[in-house]
């Protein structure tokens, strides 16, 4: 039997790969682009007399010998120690993604077995604290970080931003554990487990595809912050994002836009590499969230 591809009419077939083609072109190149830039110099990657020089890095040659140079790279990482950025980052992702996931199963889990009337008003409340801008969140805790002397540092960030993720991590695990018969835990006691155990042995094992896809938005969230860790942390501390829009300077200081470039394709390489390696665990639990039974 043909599939339902090969019976749709070739015009179509021609049409629709075209267009997927197009699109993955266009959703590719602005990365591809950047990527490329970052090996050239910024007289070539931003070149306004001839935009072709950031192809065939006429400048860069001329200056380093090659048509393509690390010294962006060198730059930001080892001038700038890029690489402090990076650890702060993975610190407060592993706190946030950590934090949020405990709080959110076990939220999620008692919520989706509860009887009680407050369970619905609860959760709209947390979707209303969701829906609310980061920004407002962080400077109602501007006032009492600085009277407390807690700004700056890692931990304060790690808390709000674990404020604003958790309403999401709860909704979205409430859900999954929604789609989870009750029998199976009642069949968990019946065979001698509490109510712990029985959440641990047999439900978790379960939800392990809601669990990691909740777990990589949690991620993300904290990856890509920028509002946040502004506002709330020193320069020593800075993580990834505000450290990159650092390197391109204020009315104040020069900066440096290569190394915001090199930066920038430090921090997407390894999160493009992560999505492309979870993407079956993230399709699958969003599947398993969106399906009943």
């Amino acid at each position: 039997m043909a599939s339902r591809a090969q019976r749709m009419p070739k015009s179509l077939r021609i049409t629709s790969s075209a267009f997927v083609i197009l699109w993955f072109i266009l959703a590719a190149f602005p990365f591809v682009w950047t990527v490329w830039g970052s090996f050239k110099v910024e007289l070539d990657f931003f070149s306004i007399a001839d935009w072709t020089n950031a192809i065939t890095g006429e400048r860069t040659e001329a200056v380093y010998g090659s048509p393509f140079t690390m010294t962006g790279y060198a730059g930001a990482w080892i001038q700038e120690e890029f690489w402090r950025n990076v650890l702060n980052t993975g610190i407060v992702c592993f706190f946030v993604v950590t934090i949020s996931l405990t709080i959110g199963t076990l939220g999620g889990y008692a919520l989706s077995r509860s009887s009680y009337n407050y369970t619905f008003w609860l959760l709209i409340t947390a979707l209303i604290f969701r829906a609310m801008p980061p920004i407002t969140l962080v400077a109602g805790y501007l006032l009492p970080f600085f009277e407390w002397n807690v700004w700056g540092i890692l931990p304060t960030t790690i808390i709000v931003l674990v404020a604003i993720n958790q309403p999401f991590t709860l909704w979205m695990l409430h859900s999954f554990f929604k789609n989870i018969p009750s029998e199976l835990d009642e069949s968990a006691k019946v065979d001698g487990c509490n109510q712990f155990q029985a959440f641990r042995r047999v439900i978790i094992p379960v939800m392990w595809p809601g669990v990691i896809t909740t777990g990589l938005f949690s991620f993300l969230l904290a990856y890509n912050d920028f509002a946040v860790g502004a506002m709330l942390l020193s320069e020593s501390n800075r993580t990834m994002v505000p450290a990159i829009a650092a390197f391109l300077g204020t009315t104040q200081t020069e900066g440096n836009v290569m190394f915001a470039v090199a930066a920038v394709v430090s921090a997407t390489v390894p999160l493009f590499l992560l999505v492309m390696f979870f993407q079956r665990q993230i399709v699958g639990g969003l599947t398993a969230g969106a399906v009943k039974g």
